[in-house]
Formats: structure tokens, C-alpha cells, sequence
């Protein structure tokens, strides 16, 4: 019956200041805008593929630290360090170390890289790795993955 998770909502402390970070990435695409409720409303990816909604101060004034993850393709995971630094977004690792080691959840298997919002707000790119889960192994570095599996 569950296809997929079609839409996620974040209370911001700022809607505007919110907006134009999160209009800043790539494939978030306006949608709609209610000045009254404060909010803001976007496409992810594709039109009528998956939405993110801000709004201020709901349900109240207290943000609360929370996570999401876009979906990235494999090849746009090494880019996004540079491209992110660009706009001026400091990224870590799921740690919180450098970027520049980025590291892979063997259970999947995935690669990402992590950043914040204005509200600190955990935002993180992910990819998919093609290869078979490995449940039984910890975090580990991509170059160590890719080692591995005979790539590094």
C-alpha cells in the first residue's frame, strides 16, 4: 500500500530567512505561499513527486532539532561538498567531522553528506550504494567501502 514518503513539514522560526536557504537547492521547486499561516510549500525533485512544507512558529515557537535526507544520485554526492560550500553551507560527515571523509551506513549500503538550515535543522544528501547490505560491519569511510569491494 506505501509507496513512498510523500511529504514532510518543519516548524521554522523564520519562514522567509527559511525560504531563501532552502530555495537556494537544487530541484526545490516553489509551489505555494501562505502569508497568513506563514508558510511555504515546495517540490522536491519532480512536480508531484514528494513536497517539503516550512512554517513558522507551528506548532509553536519551539523549533525542535529535526531530520531529513533528499535523495541524491551516486555521482552527485562528491560534487555536493563544492556545491553546497558555494552557497555558503558548511558540511560534515554523520559524525560531524570534514566532509571530506565521507562515510557509508553498511546496513543499506549509503553515502551522504550532512548540512544544516537556518533553524539547525539536520539536513543530509543521500545516495544509495548499488552494492549487497553488509548489516554486520560499523560506519565506515567511502574509501574503505569502495576498498572492499575491490574499487579503491
Amino acid at each position: 500500500m506505501i509507496k513512498g514518503i510523500f511529504e514532510t513539514h518543519i516548524n521554522v522560526s523564520n519562514y522567509q530567512k527559511s525560504a531563501a536557504f532552502y530555495e537556494k537547492l537544487l530541484n526545490i521547486i516553489p509551489l505555494h505561499e501562505d502569508i497568513d499561516r506563514k508558510s511555504k510549500f515546495y517540490w522536491v525533485g519532480q512536480p508531484g513527486e514528494s513536497m517539503l512544507g516550512i512554517r513558522e512558529n507551528y506548532p509553536s515557537s519551539l523549533v525542535q532539532r529535526q531530520h531529513f535526507a533528499f535523495k541524491v544520485n551516486l555521482e552527485d554526492i562528491s560534487s555536493a561538498k563544492e556545491y553546497l560550500s558555494d552557497l555558503g553551507i558548511t558540511t560534515t560527515n554523520f559524525f560531524g567531522e570534514s566532509s571530506e571523509k565521507l562515510l557509508v551506513f553498511p546496513f543499506m549500503p549509503a553515502v551522504s553528506i550532512y548540512f544544516d538550515d537556518p533553524d539547525g535543522h539536520s539536513i543530509e544528501f543521500i545516495s544509495i550504494l548499488d552494492d549487497p547490505p553488509k548489516p554486520e560491519l560499523d560506519i565506515m569511510a567511502w574509501q574503505e567501502w569502495e576498498e572492499l569491494h575491490g574499487r579503491g
